[in-house]
C-alpha cells in the first residue's frame, strides 16, 4: 500500500458544511498562530501554478512525478529483491521480516522531527540530500554482492540507513505537492501518482525477478541508478518546493507541539491515522512478505514471484482509476467503511491461496484493486486542509500514527510463518483490519465527516 498510506480530517466550523465558515478560518489562520486556529485549511497558500492548467501540461509537477516514478520501478525491484536475498541467505522468514522492520522503524523513530526540519529547510534540497544518499545505500548492497563481502549486518544497516532517508524524503515531497498543483487538482495528482505507482508495479517485480536471477547485486544496482535519475530530475524544478519562511521563531519542540495539536482537535484526521495505522499492520510489506513465503513454498521462482505482484499491480492501477468514479457519486464516509470490510474480505482470502497459487495471484490483485480506493480518498482528504507551513509537522504526526504499526506486522509476519505456518499467520493478523472495520463503522467522526471534496 502504499507503501503505502494516509488521511484527511474536518475542522470544528467544517462540520456545520457552511462553505463561509471554511473560507473565514482560512483567512483568520493566515494571521494569526496556526496551532491555535481550528479550521486552517491548505487554502491559505496559494499554489504557484495557473488554476486551470492540466496536470499534463504542469512541467513542475512532470519533472517531479517522472523522477518519483523512475524510483518507484527502482525501489519495485529492491522491493521484492530485498526478501529473497535474506532467506537465500537464512532460510529464515523472520529474518526477512525483521530486515523490513528495520526499514519501517524509522517512521516511527524519526517522523516528529523530521516533519518539523522539512517546514524549516528547503525541500528541493532535503529531497536530494535524501535520494542521493539511498542511492548510495543501495549500491553498497550491490557492491558487496559483487566483491563477496555481503553480510547480514551489511544488509541491516543498509535497510535502516534507507528507511530513515526515505521516511525525510517522503514527508517533504509530500508537502511540495501543493506548491506544484492547485487545490482543486490535488485527488486528481494523486490519483495519477497512484496509477502510475501501480504502472511501476507492472515493471518493477517481475524486472526485480529476473535481474535477481542473473545476478544478486543487479536489483540493488539498479534502485540506486533509480534514485541518481529522481536527485536529476529535481535539479530541473524551479517553482519554490515551500513558501516563504522567517527565521525559525520558536525551539522545535514548541513547532512539534503545533503539528500535534493541529492533527488533535481534527476528529475525522485522528480516526483515518488509526485506521491507517490498522490495516499497514498487514499491508503492503507484511503482506508482501506473506505472499513471497507461501509461493516459495509452493516451489514458485522469483520470476513467478515477481509475476504475482505484477498482477497486484495491474489491481493496483484498477483501484487507481476507479476513485474518480466512486468519489463522484458515493460519499466520503461509504468510501471509506466499504474499503475497510473489503480488506477484511481479500485478507481472509488468502486461506485459500496457502496451498494454490492461481489463487494467491487472484486474491493479492484484488487486494491491490482496494488498497489505492482507501488510500487516495483519505490522503486527497487531508492534504486540501493542511496549510503549507504545517504540512511537514502535520503529515509527520499523521505518519508517526499510521506508519508505526508495519515493523510489528513484519516481526510478527515472519515469526508466525516461521513457527505456526500460513493458515495461522493469516488468521491472527486478520483481526487487525477487523478491528480497522469495525471501527471505521462505528465510529462518529467518519459518519459526520463533511464531503468537501465531492462536485
Amino acid at each position: 500500500m502504499a507503501p503505502c498510506y494516509a488521511t484527511q480530517a474536518i475542522v470544528n466550523t467544517a462540520t456545520t458544511g457552511n462553505p463561509e465558515e471554511i473560507r473565514l478560518s482560512s483567512e483568520r489562520a493566515a494571521t494569526t498562530d496556526p496551532a491555535s486556529q481550528p479550521i486552517p485549511t491548505a487554502s491559505t497558500t496559494e499554489t504557484t501554478t495557473a488554476t486551470h492548467r492540466p496536470l499534463w501540461r504542469n512541467r513542475e509537477f512532470i519533472l517531479l512525478d517522472a523522477g518519483q516514478a523512475v524510483s518507484d520501478i527502482g525501489t519495485q525491484v529492491s522491493h521484492l529483491a530485498f526478501p529473497l536475498l535474506v532467506l537465500a541467505l537464512t532460510r529464515s522468514p523472520a529474518q526477512a521480516g525483521l530486515v523490513g522492520t528495520l526499514r519501517a522503524a524509522p517512521y516511527f523513530l524519526l517522523a516528529l522531527p523530521a516533519g518539523a526540519l522539512v517546514d524549516r529547510w528547503n525541500r528541493r534540497t532535503v529531497m536530494i540530500v535524501c535520494d542521493s544518499g539511498r542511492a548510495l545505500c543501495l549500491g553498497a548492497i550491490a557492491a558487496a554482492v559483487a566483491f563477496h563481502a555481503l553480510s547480514l549486518p551489511l544488509i541491516y544497516a543498509v535497510a535502516l540507513g534507507e528507511g530513515m532517508l526515505g521516511v525525510i524524503y517522503g514527508l517533504a515531497s509530500i508537502a511540495c505537492l501543493p506548491r506544484l498543483v492547485p487545490k482543486r487538482q490535488l485527488p486528481q495528482a494523486y490519483a495519477w501518482g497512484a496509477a502510475e505507482e501501480g504502472a511501476m508495479s507492472l515493471i518493477g517485480p517481475p524486472l526485480g525477478g529476473a535481474l535477481y536471477a542473473l545476478g544478486r547485486g543487479l536489483p540493488f544496482l539498479t534502485d540506486a541508478i533509480s534514485y541518481v535519475a529522481s536527485v536529476a530530475s529535481l535539479f530541473f524544478i524551479h517553482t519554490p518546493l515551500q513558501g516563504e519562511r522567517a527565521a525559525p521563531r520558536e525551539p522545535m519542540t514548541r513547532e512539534i507541539r503545533a503539528g500535534l495539536a493541529w492533527l488533535w482537535r481534527q476528529p475525522t484526521i485522528r480516526m483515518l491515522a488509526i485506521l491507517s495505522g490498522l490495516i499497514n499492520v498487514v499491508a503492503p510489506e507484511a503482506n508482501a512478505l506473506l505472499i513471497i513465503v507461501l509461493a516459495q513454498q509452493q516451489h514458485a521462482s522469483s520470476s513467478v514471484i515477481g509475476l504475482i505482484f505484477a498482477g497486484m499491480g495491474v489491481g493496483y492501477i484498477v483501484g487507481s482509476l476507479l476513485v474518480a468514479i466512486i468519489r463522484r457519486y458515493v460519499p466520503f464516509r461509504v468510501v471509506m467503511v466499504v474499503s475497510c470490510w473489503l480488506y477484511v474480505a481479500c485478507w481472509g482470502s488468502y486461506i485459500f491461496g496457502v496451498s494454490n497459487l492461481v489463487t494467491l495471484a487472484v486474491v493479492s490483485a484484488l487486494f491491490a484493486v482496494t488498497d489505492p480506493i482507501y488510500d487516495i480518498t483519505q490522503f486527497s482528504y487531508r492534504m486540501t486542509l493542511i496549510p503549507d507551513e504545517l504540512q511537514g509537522r502535520v503529515n509527520s504526526v499523521y505518519r508517526m500514527i499510521a506508519r508505526a504499526t508495519p515493523p510489528l506486522g513484519l516481526a510478527l509476519t515472519g515469526l508466525l510463518l516461521q513457527h505456526f505456518g500460513g493458515l495461522s499467520t493469516i488468521a491472527l493478523l486478520g483481526l487487525f483490519p477487523l478491528a480497522m472495520a469495525l471501527l471505521a463503522t462505528t465510529s462518529r467522526a467518519i459518519r459526520a465527516a463533511p464531503d468537501h471534496q465531492r462536485p
